[in-house]
């Protein structure tokens, strides 16, 4: 194979900012909706890269208990909500409204409920000053403070989301993943192997490399030795990864995640008729159902360049989301609903998945092979965004 060398750098430090707002007020006489707020404090916590960001967002209801709530806030800046978690949310200008999940509809009095969103922005990123639950103000000001400094073996998108998976590769020393990536192949071993690379990398000088094999049962992976059974409720993942052969007719997977709920088999990212897709070993169920309607709501993936491949799973109930470089996958999205060559099939097994490890590498089950790198790989209880 012809040598490759690509550098990706990182931002300065100065491009990075962690912001954490938190206000509050005392009731108004008026409130709206199906609940009537006194009083309500909201933290607002950011994970900013130049032209991007993801917001964390906890509201606590200091009234009465809601049976349905509204959030409201206004940008002061020029930023753009693309996508979010936990809630709907909707923006039209600067103004932006959440608004419950099914799941977490009910908030307690003295409760709190999580959700995130990421966004984008071109020359400037204020964080909101004012909010409102459920038409009763929860004004304040906000109060930025810095980045922790990050470590040079950290990819920056990810200091301080509280990761238990940040790994760059930029600590490896030698050619054979070690410290806290380990090779394995948990079924069988086929002429598939996973190296640590210095002549391709998306940032910094190393990434990891992974030449997988084609033929029935030919696996290898790199496993994070990190336990992630406390990560959660939701499970957020962040990688960037490359590929060289567009993803085959038959079932192949190059992200392996061991899944409590299906007794420690594989919860898997891989591809099969030329697209995305998830698969659970435990029954072989795909989400989308791989018939011409399912297959044609996923994705192929370009090859020769990077993607940012991000995804998140609910511990607690029947949700996952799936992105490509920012743009949601249809086909694998779940909602708990069943929907006919979707996750209709997915939706079989009632228990919602629990990763308890992440393993990058190769399936093979049957003719496919292809030269992949992975790269500033993320995972915890908070979005890192791409």
């Amino acid at each position: 194979m012809t040598s490759l060398r690509l550098r990706h750098h990182r931002l300065p430090l100065w491009a990075l900012v962690l912001t954490v707002v938190a206000v509050a007020l005392p009731a108004l006489a008026s409130s709206r909706a199906q609940g009537a707020a006194t009083g309500c404090t909201v933290t607002y916590t950011t994970n900013e890269w130049s032209g991007g960001f993801t917001a964390q967002i906890r509201v606590t209801n200091l009234g009465a208990a809601l049976n349905g709530w509204r959030l409201e806030w206004a940008y002061g800046g020029d930023q753009q909500i693309t996508s979010a978690w936990n809630a709907q949310v909707t923006q039209s200008g600067s103004a932006a409204t959440a608004v419950n999940a099914p799941h977490n509809a009910v908030l307690a009095a003295g409760g709190s409920v999580d959700f995130g969103l990421q966004g984008t922005w071109r020359t400037a990123d204020p964080a909101p000053t004012a909010f409102a639950l459920n038409g009763t103000p929860c004004g304040g000001t906000a109060t930025p403070t810095p980045t922790p400094t990050p470590t040079p073996t950290t990819p920056a998108e990810c200091i301080g989301a509280g990761a238990a998976i940040c790994s760059d590769f930029e600590d490896q020393t030698g050619t054979v993943p070690s410290g806290d990536w380990q090779t394995t192949a948990p079924d069988c071993q086929g002429t598939g192997k996973v190296s640590v690379d210095t002549s391709v990398a998306y940032s910094g000088t190393r990434s990891l490399r992974v030449d997988g094999g084609d033929g029935y049962c030919n696996h290898v992976f790199a496993a994070s030795t990190r336990d992630l059974s406390a990560v959660g409720p939701v499970v957020y993942v962040r990688m960037r990864v490359r590929h060289t052969t567009a993803l085959p007719v038959n079932h192949v997977t190059f992200v392996s995640m061991p899944d409590a709920s299906q007794g420690g088999k594989a919860l898997r990212v891989g591809g099969q008729n030329g697209a995305l897709q998830w698969n659970r070993e435990s029954d072989d169920a795909t989400l989308p159902e791989q018939s011409p309607a399912g297959v044609a709501l996923s994705t192929p993936l370009a090859t020769g360049r990077w993607l940012c491949l991000r995804y998140q799973i609910d511990t607690s109930a029947q949700s996952m989301r799936t992105w490509v470089d920012d743009q949601e996958i249809t086909g694998l999205r779940v909602d708990g609903v069943p929907t006919q060559n979707v996750d209709g099939q997915w939706l079989v097994r009632r228990t919602p998945p629990r990763p308890t490890g992440l393993r990058l590498g190769w399936e093979s089950y049957g003719t496919g092979n292809d030269t992949l790198w992975f790269d500033d790989v993320a995972l915890g209880s908070s979005p890192i965004g791409c």
